[in-house]
């Protein structure tokens, strides 16, 4: 069990990124900017995906890390040009990296990996020159995974790995926010549509307030 002091300490963070997020001051939409306009002058193509994602397109939750997609030989690009000079990786030879201005971890996905639990899905994860859509707003400038890409991904991650609920739930509210269709699922990849049914359904139940 957590300690009161570090219950509290958590307690305290929510508070905060609650009020950061809405502004775009968050460390980790900080860090998404940061690597993002780095990309971007380097010529890499890339989209940023999960939890920030979700909440461009409309989802209001917060998250702490960045998650983006890039292909192997991009990221080995930056890797050579920028470690050591503000971001580092996780460990030595990981694929993950940490932004060390605002510690907020940067996971990188690569388009020969399979989402969910890398084995059942019958797709890979995109090719990020592909599927990115610049929202605007606060988000200006940042490639975000397209609405339909994110649910599809989504969908695929909650359908191989059940201890993964957030993946469904953040499906039920992006849903909800775009005011989706039950017909929008024949634009998703045939392994994801009958679960985006379900979910669809379970999006209609009206919350109390």
């Amino acid at each position: 069990m957590l300690s009161k002091e570090q219950i509290s300490a958590n307690f305290a963070e929510g508070l905060r990124l609650m009020d950061e997020f809405p502004v775009g001051a968050a460390p980790a939409q900080k860090a998404a900017r940061k690597i993002a306009r780095t990309l971007e002058e380097m010529g890499i193509p890339y989209v940023v995906a999960d939890g920030l994602a979700v909440h461009a397109h409309g989802h209001k939750r917060a998250t702490v890390d960045v998650d983006l997609i890039m292909t192997k030989s991009d990221l080995a690009k930056f890797k050579e040009r920028w470690l050591g000079l503000g971001w580092v990786e996780k460990f030595k030879g990981s694929k993950g990296l940490r932004d060390a201005e605002f510690d907020v971890k940067v996971d990188i996905l690569t388009p020969d990996e399979i989402p969910g639990d890398g084995k059942v899905t019958p797709f890979h994860f995109p090719d990020p020159a592909t599927v990115g859509t610049d929202v605007g707003g606060i988000w200006a400038g940042i490639k975000v995974l397209d609405l339909r890409t994110l649910i599809e991904l989504k969908l695929a991650s909650g359908l191989s790995s059940p201890h993964r609920p957030q993946d469904l739930a953040d499906v039920i509210q992006l849903i909800r926010a775009n005011k989706l269709p039950r017909d929008y699922a024949t634009q998703l990849h045939e392994y994801t549509r009958a679960k985006y049914d379900e979910l669809w359904g379970c999006a209609q139940v009206e919350e109390d307030s």
